[in-house]
């Protein structure tokens, strides 16, 4: 049986090859809230680097735009409400 798709980030653009949208996408959420199930402050940590990748990412692929606030796109969705 042929692997599925991972809805993992294609970067340095930091959508998902799969859907095409930004990254983290609803696929790639629920993946992720189901690995750190047991560890909420372990994903908000991952998270957070990763957003610091992304951000240095796509500062590095589109100069001279202003600086990407990325804290809601890949943190905000995963906090305890």
């Amino acid at each position: 049986m042929p692997e599925r798709p991972k809805h993992s980030p294609s970067r340095p653009s930091w959508r998902c090859p799969v859907c095409g949208i930004l990254w983290p996408c609803s696929a790639a959420k629920l993946r992720l809230l189901g690995e750190y199930r047991e560890d909420r402050p372990g994903l908000l940590s991952h998270l957070a680097k990763l957003g610091e990748a992304a951000e240095a990412e796509l500062i590095r692929l589109n100069p001279g735009v202003a600086r990407p606030d990325l804290t809601l796109r890949f943190v905000g969705w995963a906090e305890t409400r």
